[in-house]
């Protein structure tokens, strides 16, 4: 029973891999739509101004597909510093995952047209932004670990700085704490022979003699 937790971990950790991949691109997918969606409404007159019609569908192309060639890679690089990520798996799946929802809305919307029809210039150059997108992605994952090692170098000397300091002023605590105590036991040896000696002075015992030169001291009556 014990060594079950133990067999299903790596299966536990590829599902929550694969689960995280499927929601990058999701939401790289959801954002990206929504930013796509106002930048071609603020640029249409812009777009269509444009001389050419290659130039027009290229800026189309590019406005529609932001999700995958800005979005993810953003994402990705964010992710990156936080979770170790792998690069090529980690991009493809979530273009792939991006790419999914958008055939999937296409046959929603246009039926199985989109499958047997409209293979021109406009699906060649979304082909085109999604390996790019893949590409860009990668290299933002790559980047982002750099940048999450270069941080946790940083940290990881700070904090033995930290510590070395901290190991100096133990140390000096402790030195002060010695010399308090060798003062303490030096005024204690020095007080030592002072209390040990007499307070009183010597009594003369009863029926002895006056020394010489004192009279005896008689009470009066």
């Amino acid at each position: 029973m014990s060594s079950k937790p133990g067999v299903l971990e790596p299966l536990r950790v590829r599902i929550r891999r694969f689960q995280f991949i499927v929601g990058l691109g999701f939401l790289s997918l959801v954002l990206g739509a929504m930013l796509s969606v106002s930048l071609m409404i603020r640029l249409k007159e812009v777009v269509g101004a444009l001389p050419f019609d290659f130039l027009r569908l290229v800026a189309t192309v590019l406005l529609q597909d932001l999700w995958v060639l800005a979005v993810l890679p953003a994402l990705c690089y964010v992710g990156s510093r936080i979770v170790p990520l792998r690069p090529w798996s980690t991009a493809l799946g979530a273009a792939a995952t991006g790419g999914f929802f958008v055939v999937a809305l296409s046959l929603v919307s246009d039926g199985g047209e989109i499958l047997t029809e409209g293979w021109g210039l406009a699906s060649a150059l979304r082909l085109m932004s999604f390996v790019g997108g893949a590409l860009l992605s990668a290299q933002a994952i790559r980047v982002g670990r750099t940048a999450a090692e270069r941080g946790s170098s940083v940290a990881q000397v700070k904090a033995e700085a930290r510590q070395s300091e901290y190991d100096e002023f133990l140390k000096a605590a402790e030195a002060d704490g010695a010399r308090m105590e060798q003062r303490d036991q030096a005024a204690a040896a020095a007080a030592a022979p002072a209390a040990a000696a007499p307070s009183t002075s010597p009594v003369t015992p009863e029926g002895q003699d006056s020394p010489q030169g004192e009279a005896p001291k008689t009470p009066a009556a």
